[in-house]
């Protein structure tokens, strides 16, 4: 059983609504069953490769491999099947799904179709499925157990899409790879077929599959070396079009029975001559066609037949890869999301996606997945098994887990180069907010910690293309890449929190040179400030600030005040790295300054609030005509005053991540988080007014992102404030974490789990501004803080301090260069490194009261010696994968 550090008492607020033992107890993961499978969709995809996602039934749903956001699509008859033979008895036929759930009137709005017209078809819902299904998922790996009495067979799944971190490339492999496990738990052997069925959807790129752009497509059957399958194009396009792609599914299983093309047919007759004979068999008559008609294509099936022992198991593999190489930039024009111009790709800025400088066809995707899948899967499970080894409550390593699934959703991109780039979440049909938007992606911590040169190509892009003379810096990077910066007023929090990620991203790497090239643009883009938002240097914003709420600050508030601070103390230790002495000395002065006027005008003595100025638009000159409304001197709306601010300092909360130490006065930090938690933390929503956007209602739990408390609500105050954010929920608790309210913060995350249950929401899709929202990716933060974790590669260190007391401390790591297993238990330290390598020169650690300490370095004596808060080693020790550095501290 965990505990806070030091075994401080718990449930001191009586506002929480959880045991000791809720918050505290480690377990294992959630299983999905029943009721809790219907919203369940679990992203399978590469980074900037876009997904197709497993339904918790085990359909296939949400396709969106075409360069867009997709949501809903389904391809017609595109669903995994099961025959099963025992010997002296009739065979058994399955849809490898669970029941197919209510309500069975339709859906939408068709023709012939849709509401009034029944389940569909083309799902295969009319056909026998498996009574049950179980669905846990443990991202990047989805496990469901099939049950049904009557098939001889047991059945399960595990699918997956290689996530390595720190090694982005095979971390962003168009593929979704699944591997069926059959068991024979019977006394007689039993033959079987699995068959994968699929729809050819060259052509289609998003919105109903209705024809638009089929036509042409072809099925081919190929067999190569260690690899057979099916390859799906369309002799319709050219190879620079945007619709031009392929499809394939392939296994390296040697005993194969396949379809090209199910049988072009009217009324019902395909899928009845693909049942009629599948089910009967086990066995297909190959059938091929020339290329399809005008707004038609073809389905094809490849079956992997196995005979299996009494008490045997085999396992099946297969993969479902993508290819679409052109991607058009289809926002920001006349016509918008959804215009045939959009649609065609007519006219409108493209490139090739990374995966396409790499692979040229989803055929070629296919062969380096079988090729390396062995060790593709097996760095993948390591890294499942590292983070799920650490001694975290399971609803923290469900919120990490999850939430590192929006890296593989649409909401990020590889542009030809590699760079990074990401919207802010997803429509329904496009990406929504673009431009890898700083205020929001200040939050967003999972990129940075597990694949850190990806998070630095964003810095690169940042201040090569995004920054302007004077410093004025776009918060949304402009495609494509060298495109002039945006003219909309610029972010104080993205601009500010863009130099602490700098800091954060050179401490993660060691990288000096790198933040030499980069650091004139940094400073530049710290000096505006001084034009704009502190024109007399006094370590206070006072002038219009536009920030994540899309409105702006008119006058001095600790949240955009934070950011500036942490910006003003990471600039002050990077120019002492560069030799900048005198400039550093400014930034420290600035930062002092301010400090102490925000501590004396903010702090209202329970939390810090915003002090309006009217007439900030004097301060410097802003276009006020520039806004999302809000922008009217003397008398400005979307201010929050005298309120409780959750983000009011979320400054604090990332240079205590990055290692800038306290902003603020500590103890009126912790009392404005408490006061954080007492007033905008709720238990039940059934009482709460919100005339905004609704992410939790009637008996959920959240945290709202601003109330007052004692009175100054505005008539109208800024857009948001009345909502629930989970991404700003997981920055507080883990700051919360971080100055020592670990009740407090964990019940904030238990509590935002709780509405991602399956039956209200996808366990797998926190939205915000659309799905997938970036903002969650602050749920990394989690980790960090809970650990302690301390990194400065610059000088070969990393430490823990962990807020969890126990017997055993367990947490997964990770730098740049590598990542592993942190463990501690009773005076012995472990750290063992996974994958990567790692130049340790200082361990930070507890070594209170040691006299004495001894370390082993796989089994071998290494040098070792106490330092203040730490061990260091000489000269240094060069940790390889499957190294494991033991301490000893004497006491």
């Amino acid at each position: 059983m965990l505990e806070s550090h030091g075994g401080e008492s718990l449930m001191s607020d009586s506002r929480i609504p959880y045991t000791h033992d809720e918050l505290y107890a480690l377990g294992p993961q959630r299983v999905y069953t029943g009721d809790s499978l219907r919203q369940v969709a679990f992203p399978l995809g590469g980074i900037g490769t876009g997904s197709v996602s497993l339904a918790g039934s085990g359909a296939l749903v949400d396709w969106e491999i075409f360069n867009r956001p997709n949501k809903g699509c389904t391809l017609p008859y595109t669903f995994f099947m099961i025959w099963a033979q025992r010997a002296g008895e009739p065979p058994v036929t399955r849809v490898l799904q669970g029941p197919p759930a209510t309500p069975f009137d339709g859906s939408g709005k068709a023709e012939f179709a849709g509401m009034g017209f029944g389940v569909r078809r083309d799902t295969g819902a009319g056909l026998p499925h498996m009574q049950s299904v179980t669905f846990r998922g443990e991202y990047p790996f989805a496990w469901l157990d099939f049950a049904d009495r009557r098939l001889p067979l047991q059945v399960s799944l595990e699918a997956y899409n290689p996530f390595i971190p720190i090694n982005a490339d095979d971390s962003s492999l168009p593929v979704a790879i699944f591997h069926f496990r059959l068991h024979n738990p019977g006394d007689r052997p039993v033959q079987a077929t699995l068959a994968a069925n699929l729809f050819n959807p060259v052509g289609y790129q998003s919105g109903p599959l209705d024809g638009t752009g089929l036509g042409q497509n072809v099925n081919t059957f190929v067999r190569e070396e260690g690899l057979s399958g099916l390859v799906m194009t369309s002799q319709r396009y050219a190879e620079s079009d945007p619709r031009y792609g392929s499809l394939a599914l392939t296994t390296p299983w040697p005993d194969l029975t396949w379809q090209s093309c199910w049988l072009r047919a009217g009324w019902f007759d395909s899928l009845q001559s693909f049942w009629d004979e599948f089910s009967a068999r086990g066995v297909l008559t190959e059938r091929t066609y020339g290329p399809s008609a005008d707004r038609q294509s073809d389905v094809g099936t490849l079956g992997l037949r196995v005979t299996l022992a009494p008490g045997e198991s085999r396992t099946l593999p297969l993969y479902i890869s993508w290819h679409w190489p052109n991607f058009v930039k289809y926002w920001g024009r006349e016509g918008g999301p959804g215009s045939e111009s959009a649609r065609t790709g007519a006219g409108l800025p493209a490139w090739k996606n990374h995966y396409a400088t790499r692979f040229d066809s989803a055929l070629a995707v296919a062969r380096y997945t079988a090729h390396e899948e062995e060790r593709l899967r097996r760095e993948s499970l390591r890294f499942h098994d590292a983070l799920h080894a650490s001694t975290l409550p399971p609803y923290v390593l469900d919120a990490l887990s999850t939430q590192a699934s929006i890296l593989k959703s649409t909401t990020c991109l590889r542009l030809t180069d590699g760079t990074f780039y990401a919207f802010e979440g997803c429509h329904a049909e496009s990406g929504c907010c673009e431009g890898s938007c700083t205020h929001v992606w200040n939050y967003a911590q999972t990129l940075a910690f597990l694949f850190p040169a990806l998070e630095r190509s964003q810095r690169d892009a940042d201040y090569i293309y995004n920054i302007l003379p004077d410093g004025r810096m776009g918060f949304r990077l402009q495609l494509p890449l060298g495109s002039p910066p945006s003219s909309f007023h610029p972010a104080a929090d993205g601009q500010m929190g863009g130099i602490v990620k700098t800091y954060r991203d050179w401490k993660l790497c060691g990288d000096t040179e790198w933040l030499r090239r980069l650091w004139p643009k940094v400073k530049r883009a710290l000096a505006y400030a001084w034009q704009v938002w502190d024109v007399d240097r006094d370590g206070v914003m006072e002038g219009i600030q536009h920030n994540t709420y899309d409105i702006e600050f008119w006058g001095p508030n600790t949240m955009m005040g934070s950011f500036y601070l942490a910006a003003l103390r990471a600039a002050e230790e990077m120019a002492r790295a560069l030799g900048e002495v005198e400039q550093a000395q400014e930034y420290r002065a600035v930062y002092e300054r301010g400090r102490a006027k925000m501590e004396a005008e903010l702090f209202n003595g329970e939390y810090y609030v915003q002090r309006v100025n009217p007439q900030a638009h004097q301060v410097a000159p802003v276009d006020l005509s520039i806004s999302m409304g809000g922008q009217t001197p003397g008398d400005p709306k979307y201010q929050y005053g005298a309120g409780c601010l959750s983000d009011q300092l979320i400054g604090q909360w990332l240079a205590r991540l990055a290692g800038l130490g306290d902003l603020f006065d500590p103890a009126r930090v912790r009392a404005a988080l408490a006061s954080v938690f007492r007033y905008n933390w709720k238990s039940d929503f059934s009482e709460h007014a919100n005339c905004q956007r609704i992410y939790a209602l009637n008996d959920e739990k959240g945290l709202l992102l601003c109330s007052w408390p004692h009175g100054g609500r505005p008539t109208f105050p800024f857009p948001y404030s009345d909502e629930v954010w989970c991404g700003i929920e997981y920055q507080v608790a883990a700051h919360m974490i971080y100055e020592g309210l670990l009740d407090e913060g964990l019940a904030i995350v238990r509590g935002l789990r709780e509405r991602h249950d399956g039956v209200r929401r996808n366990p797998w899709n926190e939205f915000e501004c659309g799905s997938h929202y970036a903002r969650s990716l602050a749920s990394w933060s989690l980790l960090t803080a809970l650990s302690g974790f301390s990194f400065d590669l610059t000088r070969g260190y990393i430490g823990f301090s962990p807020r969890l007391a126990g017997d055993v401390f367990q947490t997964f790591w990770s730098v740049n260069s590598g990542w592993g297993v942190y463990r501690q238990e009773k005076g012995r330290l472990q750290l063992r490194l996974e994958y990567g390598s790692l130049h340790l020169q200082e361990l930070g650690a507890d070594t209170a009261g040691a006299q004495g300490v001894s370390a082993r370095l796989n089994g071998r004596e290494a040098s070792a010696a106490l330092v203040q808060d730490g061990i260091a080693f000489g000269p240094g020790l060069d940790l390889a994968a499957g190294d494991v550095l033991e301490i000893t501290l004497v006491r």
